[in-house]
């Protein structure tokens, strides 16, 4: 069930502001942490509604996660927890608000490591390059995701720093290490592009060449940057071999 924005943005501060109280790492993922970092996901072509909270949390904090939700009104998916909860775990309240809680890493189509303090460096979302990188890592990408990343990219200036920013040193480093996730990424910054340039959503031409520009230098960077022997070798390979997880829809 979608939720109206205003009343799922409300829902989302009461959570993450208690989870702060508790000294718990609860930080927003997915396109409802887009929203808040860009203002421009409010304008008409790029509107929507949110059917779930997803949220990401270390791995050592997993078994807090239980009492913490009851305490704010969640039941948990009993079945689906007790199976998966050591790498994710999904929650209900009365109001048909859904929270899906990645644990440790987010892994869909491909991984995204969570360590180092990852999770410290902004008080409510993932940083900026996760939050680029769980959706560009989406093989199947959707017009709903591909705007998404127009308006982060619109919003956001991309380069070398870490905080307040689209972190192009973080997305190269994890794309060195994994050949997958960057064969994905360089598909899906193609069919921004191409979309961008053949329906333009409403953006003007500024607005378009902005983020055309801010593709092109996360491009540029991953062109440049040194790759291993074994990243050489796998780029050999090529598409001939699987480079991605298959991710079955978790309906509940």
């Amino acid at each position: 069930m979608a939720t109206p924005a205003p009343e799922i943005l409300t829902e989302m501060h009461r959570l993450i502001e208690a989870a702060h109280e508790e000294k718990l790492h609860l930080r927003l993922i997915g396109g409802l942490a887009v929203r808040v970092h860009s203002p421009n996901a409010e304008r008409e072509h790029f509107k929507r509604d949110y059917p779930d909270m997803d949220f990401v949390i270390y791995k050592k904090e997993r078994r807090r996660l239980e009492p913490f939700f009851s305490k704010m009104g969640y039941s948990g998916d009993r079945t689906f927890n007790l199976l998966n909860g050591d790498r994710r775990q999904i929650f209900f309240d009365t109001n048909g608000h859904r929270i899906d809680v990645f644990v440790g890493d987010f892994e869909m189509c491909h991984k995204l490591p969570m360590r180092d303090d990852r999770l410290k460096t902004h008080p409510i979302t993932v940083p900026l390059a996760e939050l680029f990188l769980s959706k560009i890592q989406i093989v199947e990408l959707n017009r709903k995701d591909a705007l998404d990343l127009i308006a982060l990219l619109l919003d956001n200036e991309v380069g070398f720093r870490d905080e307040n920013i689209v972190s192009i040193e973080r997305i190269t480093r994890l794309c060195i290490k994994d050949w997958g996730l960057y064969k994905t990424l360089t598909i899906n910054i193609s069919r921004l592009e191409h979309l961008l340039v053949n329906e333009n959503p409403g953006l003007s031409e500024e607005e378009r060449q902005t983020v055309l520009r801010r593709i092109n230098t996360i491009r540029r960077a991953l062109d440049k940057v040194n790759k291993p022997i074994l990243w050489k070798l796998r780029d050999k390979v090529g598409t001939r071999l699987k480079w991605y997880t298959e991710v079955e829809e978790v309906n509940r």
